[in-house]
């Protein structure tokens, strides 16, 4: 798999949050993505970079796109990584509807049922990684 860092954004305030989302969704339009994919891939970014508000004050999100050669499909990473406090229960937190903050976001669980592929580290004190990808559907 080739991936490509298209953008490396620090994410510290709301307005990080609104220009990480609006880079993401130019990014998923210029690799072809269709309006329903943009608008996941939008939500997604939200997401996880309110996470690193909310939990973490402070964190980075790469974009990158990707390609895939054995089954020659593009695609994007969206790469969320914080310095925060981890998660304790990371099986948990991928549920719909858990919220640490009480808060109405739609959590883990709808990165990891928007994107085809999503995967958690985090470790307690140290931070956490967010990794979420989504691939091209096959248009016939």
């Amino acid at each position: 798999m080739t991936q490509i860092l298209e953008k490396r954004l620090v994410i510290a305030d709301g307005h990080d949050v609104v220009v990480a989302r609006v880079h993401g969704v130019t990014l998923a339009k210029d690799i072809g993505f269709d309006i329903v994919d943009q608008t996941k891939i939008g939500i997604v970014i939200s997401e996880v970079a309110r996470n690193i508000i909310d939990h973490a004050r402070e964190g980075i999100i790469e974009l990158r796109s990707l390609h895939c050669s054995t089954s020659d499909s593009d695609g994007m990473e969206i790469v969320a990584m914080d310095d925060g406090p981890g998660i304790v229960d990371i099986a948990q937190a991928l549920e719909d509807g858990y919220s640490t903050n009480g808060g109405m976001g739609a959590g883990l669980g709808a990165v990891s049922r928007l994107m085809d592929e999503c995967e958690v580290e985090s470790e307690i004190g140290t931070g956490t990684t967010v990794w979420a990808r989504k691939w091209m559907q096959d248009k016939e």
